[in-house]
C-alpha cells in the first residue's frame, strides 16, 4: 500500500480504538488503559516480530527511547487536559501536533540553511494543506476555553508538541531503517510500564485500586490494543516512506472518522458547521496526497 492509503488505514483503526477507549472509560482508570494498550501491542507486536523473523536488536536504542518519551508524555498531558478541558478543546490542542511539526521543519530547513547543509525546500503548498486541515478541525470540533483555564491550554498545548516531536521520530526511525514492527514494540513496551506507574503512583496516593472489568470491559481493552497496535503498524510505514507533512496532514481525517462514529454508534447531534469541516479536512487531504507525490522529507 502507498504511504497514503497507509496513514488513510491507520486514521481509520485509531477511530476505532477511540471508541473502545470511550467504551472501556466507564468501568476503568485513563491509566489503566494506557497499561492495557501498551501491554496488548507489546504481545501482539512481538508474536508478529518473532513470526516474521524481526529481530528486537536495535543500532539506534536512543532514537526509540526518546520517541517513547516523547509519545508517552504527549498521550499522559493529552489525557490530563482531556480531565480538565472541554473535550473538543483538548482534542483541538493535541491536533496541532501537525501545525507544530510544520513549524520544527521549517526551523531545521533554516538551521540547515544557516549551517550551509543539504535540504530541500517545503513545498508552500503542502504547509497550506497543513493549516487548511487545521481549519477543518477547529469548525468539527468548535473549542471553547475560560479564562481560569490557562495552565490546562498550555498543557495541551504541550501534549501536541511532543506529539509532533514523536511523530518525527517515527520518520526518523524508518530513514534508519528501523522496521515498524520493532518501532511500535518498543513504543508499546515504553506505554507499558508507563502505564503501570501512573497506576502505582494513583495507588500510592490514595487514589482508586484497580477493580475487575466485567467481560464486555475486558473485550474493550483487548480492542484498545488491537486496533492501536495495527494502526500504529500502518501509520509507523507510512510516515517511514512518505513525506513527513503530507502524512500529517492525512492524519486529520482522524478527526472524520470520529465525527461519524460519535453520530453513528453514540447519537451525537448532526451540526453542519461540523460537516463543512470534515469537507476541509478531506480536501487538505486530498491535497496532501497529490503533493506526497515526489515529495520526501
Amino acid at each position: 500500500m502507498s504511504a497514503a492509503w497507509l496513514m488513510v488505514g491507520a486514521t481509520l483503526l485509531f477511530a476505532f480504538m477511540g471508541v473502545c477507549v470511550k467504551k472501556a472509560s466507564a468501568e476503568v482508570t485513563t491509566a489503566e488503559v494506557v497499561f492495557f494498550r501498551g501491554l496488548v501491542g507489546a504481545l501482539i507486536v512481538g508474536v508478529l516480530a518473532r513470526w516474521q523473523g524481526v529481530s528486537f536488536r536495535t543500532r539506534v536504542p536512543g532514537k526509540h527511547a526518546v520517541r517513547g518519551l516523547a509519545g508517552v508524555t504527549a498521550l499522559s498531558l493529552w489525557f490530563y487536559a482531556i480531565g480538565h478541558l472541554p473535550l473538543a478543546t483538548a482534542v483541538t490542542l493535541n491536533y496541532m501536533s501537525s501545525v507544530w511539526m510544520a513549524v520544527f521543519l521549517m526551523l531545521r530547513q533554516l538551521w540547515r540553511q544557516w549551517r550551509a547543509l543539504p535540504h530541500r525546500r517545503i513545498h508552500p503548498a503542502l504547509l497550506g494543506a497543513v493549516l487548511l486541515g487545521f481549519v477543518g478541525v477547529v469548525l468539527v470540533l468548535r473549542p471553547t476555553l475560560q479564562r481560569d483555564q490557562w495552565l490546562e491550554a498550555l498543557t495541551g498545548v504541550g501534549s501536541g508538541m511532543l506529539a509532533a516531536w514523536a511523530y518525527l521520530a517515527v520518520a526518523e526511525l524508518g530513514r534508519e531503517g528501523e522496521p515498524e514492527q520493532r518501532v511500535v514494540f518498543y513504543f508499546s513496551v515504553f506505554g507499558t510500564f508507563a502505564g503501570l506507574a501512573i497506576m502505582g503512583a494513583m495507588h500510592l496516593g490514595g487514589g482508586s485500586t484497580w477493580q475487575a472489568p466485567s467481560l464486555a470491559g475486558w473485550g474493550w481493552l483487548l480492542g484498545i490494543g488491537v486496533f492501536a497496535s495495527v494502526a500504529q503498524l500502518a501509520m509507523t510505514r507510512a510516515y517511514a516512506q512518505g513525506e513527513a507533512l503530507a502524512m500529517a496532514s492525512l492524519q486529520y481525517l482522524g478527526i472524520v472518522h470520529a465525527y461519524w462514529l460519535g453520530v453513528w454508534v453514540f447519537g451525537e447531534p448532526l451540526k453542519w458547521l461540523s460537516v463543512l469541516g470534515a469537507a476541509l479536512i478531506v480536501a487538505s487531504g486530498l491535497a496532501a496526497h497529490r503533493l506526497n507525490a515526489g515529495l520526501r522529507d
